[in-house]
């Protein structure tokens, strides 16, 4: 069940809304359905440790890749 985000092209409303197969969407404002689906970020800002198998393991002692206490 994803969640995409939409801008109504009629009271530029700007919406997120869970979207449950092909379900017809609406304006939550005014009801259109002249609507257009917005590209969404896929949230992973602010990560800081490196993904799983990620070559970059970085520096245990520290949140830097590199320092001179790893060496």
């Amino acid at each position: 069940m994803p969640i995409y985000e939409y801008c109504c092209n009629e009271c530029g409303e700007d919406f997120e809304i869970l979207v449950f197969g092909k379900r017809e969407i609406s304006c939550p404002k005014c009801a259109s359905k002249d609507l257009r689906k917005k590209l969404s970020a896929f949230g992973m800002s602010g990560v800081e440790k490196p993904f799983a198998g990620s070559s970059s393991a970085g520096c245990t002692s520290c949140s830097k890749s590199t320092c001179s206490s790893c060496k």
